[in-house]
């Protein structure tokens, strides 16, 4: 699905979808746990995710990083994504026109996806 040509979708709109989700996130009793121990800096966190989201969502070349190096050494279980879904599709909701929400939480779907599956799937062990 390509992301809706709408001008909800701004580095703007991104930028608060990502403070907004993370502090939802952080106070979590699941995931919050795993955040707060490994992001030292939340601001540059948020600027980095914001980077993310928009070379995701908008097509912008300005992220630069490695996802599964990143996640790799947390303590996460598979479930976790689960609670990251579905607290990022509370706060797709909260910001977003359904459809705009809708390609927000398609692509977030499909992320945690690759995600899970380039950390979990241990074929034969």
């Amino acid at each position: 699905m390509t992301p809706p040509a709408a001008p909800a979708v701004s580095e703007t709109a991104i930028g608060e979808l990502v403070r907004r989700f993370y502090d939802k996130a952080r106070r979590d009793p699941v995931i919050g746990p795993v955040f707060e121990d490994a992001v030292e800096d939340w601001d540059a966190h948020f600027d980095r995710l914001t980077d993310f989201w928009c070379s995701v969502m908008l097509g912008a070349a300005s992220y630069k990083g490695n996802p599964f190096g990143v996640h790799r050494p947390l303590p996460m279980a598979p479930e976790m994504f689960d609670t990251w879904l579905g607290l990022w599709r509370e706060t797709t909701a909260e910001l977003f026109e359904p459809a705009v929400a809708a390609a927000f939480d398609e692509k977030a779907e499909r992320i945690a996806a690759s995600l899970a599956g380039g950390l979990f799937f241990r074929p034969g062990a």
